[in-house]
């Protein structure tokens, strides 16, 4: 097992990290585009709008490519002294990280290629669950570092070969 995570694998944890931000926090466009589209078959170009898409092909491809390295290389294991709890819910939490990070993109997509309401639906019900997914993924970080007081945050901080 690796004892860290490669430059490539934390520039592609931070890259996806801003681009998933940023889709946040520029989807007004998108959505209104979206309810535009399904109403009158049209909307009202704007760049921001591209950028939704492409972004969201961006950051499927790129988790593609990070499960990728993670298939070949694997993942440092957690602390040995951690309960076994903590590292389910870890477990767990990555598992969640990962679907979500494939279907939220793929349900978008479908949604706007295919002008779906329902497939747009549930683009806004796994986009909230990875807002929450996202979240507790931070506060288990911040529990590590400032409670339990282990080196996992600084895995994805410093690169360790």
């Amino acid at each position: 097992m690796p004892q860290g995570y490669t430059r490539l694998q934390i520039i592609l944890h931070w890259l996806i990290f801003a681009l998933i931000a940023a889709q946040f926090i520029f989807h007004d466009a998108i959505s209104d585009a979206f309810r535009s589209l399904v109403r009158t078959g049209g909307f009202e170009a704007n760049p921001l709008v591209f950028q939704h898409v492409l972004t969201g092909i961006l950051i499927l491809i790129l988790v593609g490519w990070r499960f990728y390295i993670k298939s070949r290389r694997s993942a440092p294991t957690l602390p040995e002294n951690e309960p076994a709890l903590l590292k389910l819910a870890a477990h767990g939490t990555h598992i969640l990280l990962y679907l979500l990070m494939v279907f939220v993109p793929i349900t978008g997509l479908v949604a706007w290629f295919s002008i779906s309401r329902g497939a747009g639906e549930v683009h806004e019900v796994l986009k909230s669950v990875l807002l929450v997914v996202i979240l507790l993924h931070i506060a288990g970080a911040l529990f590590q570092k400032f409670v339990l007081k282990s080196n996992v945050m600084e895995r994805m901080i410093r690169p360790n070969p």
